[in-house]
């Protein structure tokens, strides 16, 4: 199971197949990862450095994070994709759109076959936010991911 969870300026990454239950989350910000929880992860409840330094101690990398670097993930449905848009600072709205992750859905499952980020913005973790919106998405669903995309398969590789 791969989830996304997003706050202010930092975006977690669970991927619960990496996941050994080390309890460093749990010891390392409580307040923030609460196994009894749903959601588990619940990124109001501690401030940024604190949730990052956390992480940052996850043996197995089963979590991980960046920063937004001001930039939302929205999941579009109706087009089959997950997109990414810069937020427009006065108006707290999308701005411009800098990502995209397109998928098709098959009787075998959600094909992911195409991820690209604007050139400007690359390096930001922002097409893993992309994929991991998707995959979500997918799961959440009952459906399979499978992905074709270069970039999604390396993503979603255990």
């Amino acid at each position: 199971m791969h989830r996304l969870y997003e706050y202010g300026d930092i975006a977690v990454f669970w991927d619960s197949e990496k996941c050994r239950h080390a309890k460093m989350c749990v010891t390392g910000s409580p307040m923030t990862f609460e196994f009894g929880r749903r959601p588990w992860i619940d990124l109001t409840q501690a401030p940024t450095m604190e949730i990052w330094q956390t992480i940052d101690k996850c043996p197995t990398k089963a979590l991980t994070c960046v920063y937004t670097h001001e930039v939302r993930i929205e999941l579009d449905e109706d087009n089959n994709r997950s997109v990414a848009y810069t937020i427009d600072k006065e108006s707290g709205n999308s701005g411009q759109q800098v990502g995209e992750c397109d998928y098709k859905k098959t009787e075998d499952g959600w094909v992911i076959y195409h991820t690209e980020v604007s050139p400007d913005q690359e390096g930001k973790g922002i097409a893993r936010r992309l994929v991991y919106k998707v995959t979500e998405a997918a799961e959440r669903a009952g459906a399979k991911v499978i992905p074709v995309c270069s970039y999604a398969a390396k993503v979603l590789e255990h």
